[in-house]
C-alpha cells in the first residue's frame, strides 16, 4: 500500500451516538463515511490503550457503525467512552462479501456476526436479492439486529436459533441452515461467527453444491499486510489482505480451519 493512501485513511472522530444492543454489546456510530463495503474492516484505535480490527457494521455514505462486544481491554476502554469522545481509525481494510443481481443469499451469523450481516443485507436488498437470515446465539438475550433487519423493506426472512431453546430453533443455527438448503434455491451462502460455526456452514454448503464465503478472524497488528501476524499456516497468505472474506473452497485445505488460532506471540491455541 501506497504511504499517502494510508496516512489519507487515518482518521480521528467524535462518536455520534452509542446505542446498547445487550449487556455485552455496544454499537458506536460516527457521523461520517469512510466508504465501507460488507465484510470489510477498520483498524480502531483508543490512545493509550491498543489498535484492534473491527468488522463494519454499517456505512450508508453518511454514517459509518461499528458494533463491539466487550471481550477485552480495547474493547472495555471502548465502552467506558461516551458521546463526543474521539477515536482514531484507518481504514476501509480488507476484502467484501460481492453477489449478483436478484440473488438468493443465505447469510448466516454468530453472536455479533450479525452486524456485518446485517450490513450485507442492506445492500443486497438494494440489488433485489432475496435473503435468508440467520442468526444464532447462546440465549435470547444474546441476539442481536432483529429488530433493525425486521424493519428494512424487502424480500428478507429471519431464521432464530438459540442454544438454550429461549427464542427459536433449540440448538444450533446450522441445524436451521440445513432446513434452509433443502427448501429454497439458493445462490451463495455467507457467514460471519466463530469459526468452529463457520466451519460446519461450509460444510453443509459444499454438501449442497453451493458457493460458500465466510469472513476469517485472526490476530492482526497492523491491517495493510506488513507485519506478517495474521499469516495463514502453510501458505503465508495474510487475513488482512487475502481476506478477511475468503471462500470455503481456500479455507477447507488449511491446516489451522476449525482447528486452532495463534495469539499475540504466535502461540497455538486449539479450539
Amino acid at each position: 500500500m501506497d504511504i499517502k493512501q494510508f496516512d489519507s485513511r487515518f482518521k480521528v472522530l467524535p462518536i455520534k451516538k452509542i446505542v446498547k444492543e445487550n449487556d455485552t454489546t455496544k454499537t458506536f456510530i460516527f457521523d461520517y463515511s469512510i466508504g465501507g463495503k460488507p465484510g470489510q474492516f477498520i483498524m480502531l484505535w483508543i490512545p493509550g490503550v491498543d489498535e484492534k480490527p473491527m468488522s463494519i457494521a454499517y456505512d450508508d455514505g453518511k454514517e459509518l457503525w461499528i458494533t463491539v462486544c466487550k471481550v477485552g481491554p480495547t474493547s472495555e476502554a471502548l465502552h467506558k467512552m461516551d458521546v463526543g469522545d474521539k477515536i482514531g481509525l484507518r481504514g476501509p481494510l480488507g476484502t467484501h462479501y460481492e453477489f449478483k443481481e436478484g440473488s438468493h443469499l443465505a447469510l448466516v451469523s454468530g453472536g455479533y456476526g450479525a452486524a456485518p450481516m446485517y450490513f450485507v443485507t442492506r445492500e443486497a436488498l438494494k440489488k433485489n436479492c432475496k435473503v435468508e437470515f440467520l442468526v444464532g446465539a447462546r440465549n435470547e438475550g444474546l441476539l442481536l439486529y432483529l429488530d433493525k433487519v425486521a424493519k428494512l423493506e424487502g424480500d428478507v426472512n429471519i431464521h432464530i436459533s438459540t442454544d438454550d431453546g429461549s427464542k427459536g430453533h433449540k440448538g444450533y443455527v446450522t441445524e436451521v441452515l440445513k432446513d434452509v438448503l433443502e427448501k429454497n434455491k439458493i445462490d451463495e451462502v455467507f457467514t460471519c461467527g466463530p469459526e468452529i460455526m463457520m466451519q460446519v456452514v461450509g460444510q453443509i454448503s459444499e454438501e449442497a453444491g453451493i458457493n460458500a464465503e465466510m469472513s476469517m478472524e485472526k490476530y492482526m497488528k497492523c491491517g495493510i499486510g506488513v507485519c506478517g501476524q495474521c499469516a495463514i499456516d502453510d501458505t503465508g497468505d495474510l487475513v488482512c489482505t487475502k481476506g478477511p472474506v475468503m471462500r470455503w473452497k481456500y479455507l477447507k485445505e488449511l491446516p489451522e480451519m476449525g482447528k486452532y488460532h495463534r495469539d499475540a506471540q504466535g502461540k497455538k491455541h486449539y479450539f
